[in-house]
């Protein structure tokens, strides 16, 4: 069987070097649509809020780079775990959570420590619950947890793990904004470090059920953050204490994103997220979606 639970949850933690400079910072903020046209800045070029995330010289760090910071991919982590074997094809980012200890530093070098917590068994799939944890010679830097769903490997007999959803509000977001994912996002996106064929070839897009390839979930993932951190919390990313996601539906790149906020929702302090695909009827994409910040 391609995936040994007990042997990858009882594994020793494996430990990488991670290093990363402003470069990689930029180039990660351009994947996620850093300097592209949004309804609230129509010309993002020069504004001096956008070039906190593209020039060198005034740069902040978006929370969600932890998940591409030194090439560290918690997804590929996870794959390359002790008895994990699976096919890329079969792969799907099922969840991602980011929890800051501290701002990210613009340049730096650490070790990110990973285990494989869990395997939980869905019958038809595995989901593989992967955290990794990344401190510099200053302490803590960040948490990671990534589930990875594995269509086609389930059925081993463990625990089904959680299932629980969190009900949007019932009441009218406080703020909504769109984003559009260009052509070429995924394209640009990649080059942070996932290099899943899934999204740039059509014919492996094929092998995985899809009609052409489809954008990264971690892409929507930061996208989404930088859309809250702009519209709701100033602009000021050292407000973003963690970010947790369910990814529930695929992105096409092309479409538009719709992000709807609800502020102290679950709870004070924490801003409830919805994402849609504009152009399919809203069909979901990002689900029980929070941030909490101060």
């Amino acid at each position: 069987m391609p995936i040994d639970a007990a042997k990858a949850t009882s594994a020793e933690p494996r430990t990488t070097e991670l290093a990363w400079d402003h470069k990689d910072v930029q180039l990660y903020h351009l994947g996620i649509g850093a300097g592209a046209p949004t309804p609230e800045k129509p010309h993002p070029a020069t504004d001096p809020d956008e070039l906190r995330y593209t020039l060198e010289s005034a740069l902040h760090v978006l929370p969600s780079f932890a998940t591409v910071a030194g090439g560290g991919m918690a997804l590929a982590g996870g794959l390359s775990a002790p008895g994990i074997e699976v096919d890329l094809a079969a792969v799907l980012h099922g969840g991602q959570t980011v929890t800051v200890h501290r701002a990210l530093p613009v340049r730096g070098s650490a070790t990110q420590t990973s285990t494989v917590p869990a395997v939980h068994d869905k019958t038809k799939a595995a989901v593989i619950v992967l955290r990794s944890e990344v401190a510099d010679a200053d302490g803590p830097l960040w948490t990671c947890d990534t589930q990875i769903f594995v269509r086609g490997e389930g059925g081993f007999g463990g625990d089904r793990g959680p299932s629980a959803r969190l009900e949007l509000p019932d009441r009218a977001p406080d703020l909504t904004t769109e984003r559009l994912i260009r052509e070429d996002q995924a394209l640009l996106y990649r080059l942070s470090g996932d290099w899943n064929p899934l999204h740039a070839d059509p014919e492996f897009a094929k092998l995985a059920g899809f009609d052409r390839p489809i954008l990264h979930g971690l892409c929507s993932y930061g996208v989404t953050l930088k859309a809250v951190v702009d519209t709701a919390l100033g602009g000021d990313v050292s407000r973003v204490g963690s970010y947790s996601t369910r990814f529930a539906g695929v992105v096409f790149p092309g479409e538009t994103l719709r992000i709807r906020m609800w502020r102290d929702a679950p709870g004070p302090g924490r801003i409830q997220v919805s994402v849609t695909a504009v152009d399919r009827d809203d069909a979901p994409v990002l689900a029980d979606t929070v941030i909490a910040h101060n």
